[in-house]
């Protein structure tokens, strides 16, 4: 096909439109994955989180974004059997974003955590068996893939689980709680900040100059960016939250003193005793002490998960329309141009304004409906996944963050429930995760045959 053909102009401007609707429904209904579980501890605001999306959502997309994008328009199916035929992969890829787009948008409304990455998956698959029927599809690519929505939240629930067991028995149950906690406080600190500085810097981005960075270099980095944020936590931080927190407890203790000795007086003619606190109320507010150390944890967690998320999950809205452009503006489906910085971008921007505006909707369900969350589980379930995903990013992998943070609360719920003395309340609301199940189950189906349905439409057009 020509570059830039006059005849399929109305496909890239359609296109450009639907994408960046997908785009708006990734941040309405993804976004929660990043910052449900901080907004559901209390840690931010709805509208903090929002700030935080729009910086690093966008960050994400452009700095990472690309190799997740060149998986989707390249990996899923065989674009050489398009060739000669470029017009008809444009319209499937049309046809994906619209099949796409449907779902998400349907999904948010009934604040169900769906994935966007099967949404564009069984999309593009749903095209692709109009078509082409069966011819062209990449299946090795599809298993991997299918396999991966099975591991990652198996995968990120026990990696969180572990994190949680790991600060529960070291911290949580120690003796003094909250000295433990700001002994680990530097320690928790460096673990963080080495983890995903070296997610970042490992084959990291080509706009930053960091994807030949040698391996020895990249561990220097990772190892000094660690070391110097942990001398900080323990020269500024430690002393700051230990003042912060003391004049706390005192504040409530004198309150709750006073409060004691105006009440005995005012009931010492009836005769009703007041008690004491027990041991067992001195050790909650102690593990509550410790819950506010994580507050700033979460935060950062919170921070890299989103950096995460636009990296990954804006190939999901961009990678279709990447492939409509590169046939429009190359006149090939064989284009190895990689995913241009300024679609990444558009994408990015979607991603942040669907957030804003219908985000709120997905983050109560995930944060608040589906378990308790506390800044510590918090903090290991944003760590848990974010670790998953940013390790897909860099193989390529388009998995589900999606099925990585809903896992991770799963799992995390049930387990910190059964940490607790008093296990009478529900760990997990398994009535609305089998709701959120039936829709990991739909979605694929769902999405295909909208975009099969389209599909069928644009051939006769064709």
């Amino acid at each position: 096909m020509d570059p830039y053909l006059a005849e399929v102009l109305w496909i890239v401007v359609l296109g450009f439109l639907v994408a960046f609707v997908v785009a708006f429904g990734v941040g309405a209904n993804d976004v929660a994955n990043s910052f449900a579980t901080s907004v559901g501890s209390g840690v931010l605001t709805f509208r903090q989180a929002c700030y935080l999306a729009s910086v690093f959502e966008c960050a994400g997309a452009i700095l990472i974004g690309y190799k997740v994008s060149d998986t989707i328009r390249k990996g899923i199916l065989d674009v050489s059997v398009f060739d000669g035929d470029e017009r008809t992969l444009m319209l499937g890829m049309l046809a994906a974003l619209i099949g796409s787009a449907s779902w998400l948008l349907v999904a948010t409304y009934f604040k169900l955590p769906v994935s966007a990455t099967h949404s564009v998956v069984g999309a593009t698959v749903g095209f692709g068996l109009v078509a082409k029927g069966a011819n062209g599809l990449q299946y090795m690519q599809l298993i991997t893939i299918v396999a991966s929505w099975v591991v990652s939240p198996l995968l990120s629930g026990l990696i969180t689980v572990g994190l949680f067991l790991l600060i529960h028995y070291f911290i949580l149950k120690a003796n003094n709680p909250l000295k433990a906690g700001f002994v680990s406080l530097p320690v928790v600190y460096f673990v963080v900040v080495f983890i995903n500085v070296l997610s970042v810097t490992f084959d990291g981005s080509k706009l930053l100059k960091m994807d030949n960075l040698e391996l020895w270099l990249i561990f220097t980095i990772a190892t000094g960016a660690a070391i110097i944020v942990a001398i900080v936590v323990q020269i500024f931080i430690v002393p700051w939250q230990r003042k912060k927190i003391l004049a706390s407890k005192s504040t409530e203790n004198g309150f709750a003193s006073n409060t004691t000795i105006v009440t005995t007086v005012s009931t010492k003619s009836l005769e009703c005793p007041i008690p004491e606190k027990s041991e067992n109320t001195e050790d909650a507010d102690n593990e509550e002490s410790v819950n506010k150390l994580f507050n700033f944890l979460q935060i950062l967690s919170a921070v890299f998960s989103s950096f995460a998320h636009g990296g990954n999950d804006v190939s999901n809205a961009i990678g279709p329309l990447i492939a409509i452009w590169l046939i429009y503006t190359e006149g090939t489906t064989g284009s190895e141009t990689e995913s241009p910085i300024y679609l990444l971008l558009y994408g990015g921007v979607g991603i942040v304004l669907g957030c804003w505006v219908f985000g709120r909707r997905v983050i109560e369900t995930v944060g608040t409906n589906l378990t308790k969350i506390t800044p510590t589980t918090g903090f290991v379930i944003e760590n848990g996944a974010s670790a998953t995903v940013l390790l897909a990013s860099k193989l390529g992998l388009p998995i589900s963050t999606t099925h990585c943070k809903v896992g991770s609360v799963v799992f995390v719920g049930w387990t910190y429930n059964q940490t607790r003395k008093d296990k009478s309340a529900q760990p997990v609301n398994w009535s609305l995760f089998r709701n959120i199940a039936v829709s990991w189950i739909v979605t694929i189906p769902a999405a295909g045959l909208i975009s099969a349905f389209f599909m069928w439409i644009f051939t006769y057009i064709n």
